[in-house]
């Protein structure tokens, strides 16, 4: 009888402690993490800015153009001590050299603002180069994409926005295009509201929620990391991709829903899948729709922003709302800042680049 009441007790000790673990654990797919980001201040005329490339090296060429756009808008650029390095024939120099200027970047008082050369790969062998500490007391704007996607999770989990915009590789033609002259706003205290046309893959629905994601083969591998800002509940994630197999997009985007980051979602937001396969005979849009669907939230199509000819900036972990409706939809940032509405359908797409130079200026898996 002993031994049984011994027995007994410890089943219910067992029940209980199972009960609060599965209560509390963050490995359960619907509940997620807080996150709620601040803005960094806004530039001003003289402001110093950091170029540094954490990813692929760009030409110094490149590097020395987007110098002088910043200098035309009012900005002092300081480039980064190892911009110049190359190591393996494509980093921009050793794990330690990139952490290095980041670092420096971060920690220096005098730079107000950071933007990444270019991406490629890379950003994931910094992930635990870097404490969250180090990005929260710092505080400061970080511009980029592609591979810099994996800055912006590190960025919302440290509890900085970020801006999801284009980089030196693209600024070196000029800085006039509205891809980078919104990104100038941005960071100069003129937030866009973006209303654009309605799309046929769009799901109806208003929501509001924390911005995360970017370009998805480069933030689906950080899931379970200090990078992983879609571990945060009530996000709005986007999402973006250039010259995947529809194969690869649909076993990335299956690898959030298995770890539960769909369930977390208040909406989605799909931007360009520019050069992805077709061997679906449909579009992305289309390949991803039914897995949406059954979520109950709004879908944003279309919205201009990733690897293709237009690269419309965005705020990374600042609260946004999407509006879906039948003849439209509107993206908006509910921070502080001056406001500018922007049509998507009125901006004019620069000259068609080819695949290969997009993938060159971006960076996109070269080897």
């Amino acid at each position: 009888m002993k031994h049984l009441t011994l027995t007994i007790v410890a089943a219910l000790v067992l029940t209980m402690l199972t009960s609060c673990d599965n209560k509390n654990n963050p490995s359960d797919p619907k509940q997620g993490i807080e996150l709620s980001c601040t803005a960094p201040a806004y530039l001003k005329a003289g402001d110093k800015v950091a170029l540094i490339s954490p990813s692929y090296f760009t030409s110094m060429e490149n590097v020395e153009k987007t110098a002088e756009v910043l200098r035309g808008w009012g900005l002092e650029p300081v480039i980064g001590e190892n911009v110049g390095a190359v190591y393996e024939n494509k980093y921009a120099g050793t794990i330690e050299q990139r952490v290095s200027d980041l670092r420096w970047a971060l920690t220096d008082p005098e730079i107000k603002a950071i933007i990444c050369n270019r991406g490629g790969y890379g950003t994931i062998q910094l992930i635990n180069e870097l404490t969250l500490s180090e990005i929260s007391s710092a505080n400061k704007w970080i511009v980029g994409f592609s591979d810099i996607t994996t800055l912006h999770g590190l960025f919302t989990r440290a509890g900085v926005m970020s801006v999801h915009g284009t980089m030196s590789s693209f600024l070196a033609d000029g800085g006039t295009d509205a891809t980078s002259t919104l990104m100038r706003d941005i960071l100069l205290g003129t937030l866009p509201r973006y209303e654009l046309p309605a799309h046929p893959q769009n799901i109806i629905g208003k929501a509001t929620g924390t911005l995360v994601g970017g370009n998805i083969c480069t933030f689906a591998p950080n899931i379970g990391t200090q990078a992983d800002a879609t571990l945060g509940k009530d996000i709005i994630l986007f999402i973006e991709e250039v010259g995947e197999s529809m194969h690869n997009i649909d076993r990335q985007f299956n690898i959030l829903k298995l770890n539960g980051v769909l369930d977390r979602c208040k909406g989605v937001v799909l931007g360009e899948f520019a050069d992805c396969g077709t061997e679906f005979n449909m579009s992305v849009e289309e390949m991803l729709r039914p897995y949406l669907v059954e979520y109950n939230i709004p879908v944003l199509c279309g919205f201009p922003a990733g690897h293709d000819d237009v690269n419309l900036p965005l705020v990374m972990g600042a609260p946004v709302t999407i509006d879906v409706r039948a003849d439209g939809a509107t993206l908006s940032f509910d921070i502080s800042g001056d406001v500018q509405i922007v049509k998507t359908e009125e901006i004019a797409a620069p000259q068609k680049m080819p695949l290969h130079e997009r993938l060159i200026r971006a960076g996109k898996r070269l080897f």
